[in-house]
């Protein structure tokens, strides 16, 4: 026993100490810089109390940035969660090239944030833009130059990135399923539908828990296509909580600002995550 303790130590000390030195230690830091007025390069620091937190009550910015990512996130988590389903019942449907669709849809995961918000930019800006004055479809032309273009860009592009991921998820669910339930509903009638409905549904819950806390953190945390896609344009009507706490601390160099819109955000995440997670457990179904 003592062996064995050891070594599940001595396993998990390097982890241990790399998660306390790389996130432990600088969210306590974090913390402490959100009661000061530090600009991230004065030694001078003094503690300021709650003005900071005071200055983001009041700042409008942050509040616009706040509601744009409420919206995009309510939008994101049901798009993603209901594709990465729909490939999911695709792909275990014995289809002949369900092993290859399966890489195929889970490429664009592959691809890094900025890359992707790049190439879609492209996409948006120059190819929409050639085949809107070609075919004379101004809807597509001039996107990501509106809140309401730039807001949909942004769903498309986590929708495509994030779909094939959540697919693998739901695919590992669905294969728990045992056949024989499946089998027999087929025999006694039940049609898709129902089968969904009381039979899929209800057996998969464990892998919507996990799939709808990964796009809820996700979709909150999303900075890189933003800053890539449309850096919060125009008039930063498009910009995202990371992308407003980024350009408090480094554009606007009001670190504790910063430190305290990221304390806020964290506590945010946590509490709509702590509750998505609490009740999508109670409805889980032990097989």
């Amino acid at each position: 026993m003592k062996r064995s303790k050891v070594a599940f130590y001595g396993f998990i000390a390097p982890c241990l100490i790399a998660f306390t030195i790389t996130v432990i230690i600088p969210f306590l830091f974090g913390i402490f810089y959100s009661f000061t007025n530090w600009n991230g390069i004065k030694n001078n620091i003094d503690f300021i109390g709650l003005s900071n937190y005071y200055e983001i009550y009041n700042d409008k910015g942050f509040g616009n940035s706040f509601k744009f990512t409420i919206l995009f996130t309510i939008v994101s988590v049901l798009l993603i969660n209901i594709i990465g389903f729909i490939l999911a019942m695709l792909v275990t449907s014995k289809l002949k090239f369900q092993n290859a669709l399966r890489t195929i849809f889970f490429m664009p995961n592959l691809i890094g944030g900025l890359i992707l918000g790049f190439i879609w930019q492209f996409i948006f800006g120059k190819v929409f833009n050639m085949i809107g004055e070609a075919t004379g479809a101004k809807f597509l032309q001039g996107w990501l130059s509106s809140t309401e273009t730039g807001f949909w860009g942004l769903v498309i592009v986590m929708c495509w990135q994030m779909a094939g991921y959540i697919m693998i998820i739901y695919i590992a669910a669905l294969q728990n399923i045992p056949t024989e339930l499946i089998e027999a509903s087929k025999i006694d009638g039940a049609n898709l539908k129902y089968r969904l409905k009381h039979i899929i549904f209800p057996l998969i819950r464990p892998g919507f828990t996990v799939c709808l806390f990964l796009t809820l953190s996700n979709s909150f945390k999303l900075y890189d296509q933003n800053l890539s896609l449309t850096n919060g344009g125009p008039q930063n009507s498009t910009q995202m909580l990371a992308l407003n706490i980024y350009n408090t601390a480094f554009k606007f160099n009001k670190m504790g600002v910063a430190q305290a819109k990221a304390i806020l955000f964290f506590v945010i995440i946590a509490f709509i995550s702590l509750i998505q997670v609490y009740f999508s457990k109670k409805g889980e179904v032990e097989m």
